[in-house]
């Protein structure tokens, strides 16, 4: 176990180390001002308020997670925040693209309070979830910020809901539920639960015998995770997602998600390239290679996308 623990904190610390340094954290709410190249610097507008909101099109962008069910320190990288600079400004029947983030950082599960940072992925419960989750908690507070710009004027079929990782699947959670409040999401890399993909050797031995032995050492875990799929499948909502099978976390266990009718999933790419474009995604250049497929919506190389994700809000208006 100490050697186990001791593997994950080292992943943690070299993702950091790869990624971002403590000043390139961000821990606070705004708008992301549109930059004319992906290397330029990121820089948030705090305030909130929407001129013209009618011409106005609102992505509310979730940050990932590092902690399944507990309070964060931060929220967001800086990096994971260059591609939505460049998608911000841009205009969609002439109406202007906003990019507003979210931090969620400050939430705590029920089940989290109780068992800890890590507790969820190295405690074994039983379930079913007691209480209320942070996942829950981020749901309900997404729909307190899109109740926020509707209030501003803007029409709800112009505000999107969106997100990397464990905000990804926020963004598959409440448009399954509450997709009568927005007018689409944009799921990037969905995934909570985690390096499912990596640990189970998923690859190797299959997913209906990865899965068995999460449930067997996991049950808690494992039949929430399953929970929540069932509500999203039940949701069937037409949203935008994009996943990769190099990824640690949900790479090889995201199939199920081609038996949603309205879902249109993007399968990235089966290496760490988009259309044989090398990503790039760090340094004091942002000219380092991308090491983890889990963060290529990071990358510079996936503004292969953006004229997808441009065509998606489109058909969405």
């Amino acid at each position: 176990m100490k050697k186990f623990l001791a593997l994950i904190l080292l992943s943690l610390i070299l993702c950091n180390n790869v990624y971002a340094n403590s000043k390139e954290m961000i821990k606070k709410d705004g708008f992301v001002l549109p930059t004319n190249k992906w290397k330029d610097k990121i820089k948030i507008d705090e305030n909130f308020e929407v001129n013209n909101p009618k011409d106005k099109i609102i992505i509310i962008y979730n940050h990932g997670s590092d902690g399944n069910d507990v309070k964060l320190k931060g929220c967001f990288w800086r990096s994971e925040l260059r591609n939505w600079a460049q998608l911000a400004g841009d205009k969609i029947n002439d109406k202007e693209i906003l990019v507003y983030i979210h931090c969620q950082g400050q939430l705590e599960g029920d089940l989290g309070a109780k068992l800890g940072r890590m507790g969820m992925w190295m405690k074994k419960w039983e379930g079913p979830y007691p209480g209320t989750s942070k996942m829950d908690r981020r749901v309900e507070g997404n729909l307190k910020i899109i109740k926020k710009f509707v209030n501003l004027g803007v029409p709800k079929d112009q505000i999107f809901m969106s997100g990397h990782s464990c905000g990804g699947w926020a963004t598959l959670r409440l448009t399954a539920k509450y997709m009568n409040e927005v007018g689409g999401g944009i799921s990037l890399m969905p995934a909570c639960f985690w390096n499912l993909s990596k640990k189970y050797k998923v690859k190797k031995v299959g997913y209906e015998k990865a899965m068995e032995k999460f449930h067997k050492k996991y049950p808690g875990m494992a039949g929430w995770r399953q929970d929540q799929i069932d509500i999203i499948k039940e949701g069937n909502a037409p949203i935008l997602i994009f996943t990769h099978p190099m990824d640690p976390y949900e790479g090889l266990t995201s199939d199920w998600m081609d038996d949603v009718p309205n879902f249109k999933r993007v399968v990235v790419s089966e290496k760490k390239k988009i259309n044989g474009k090398k990503c790039k995604i760090a340094g004091s250049n942002w000219e380092e290679p991308l090491k983890d497929a889990h963060v290529i919506d990071f990358a510079d190389c996936f503004m292969y996308y953006h004229p997808l994700i441009k065509e998606y809000i489109a058909s969405r208006l």
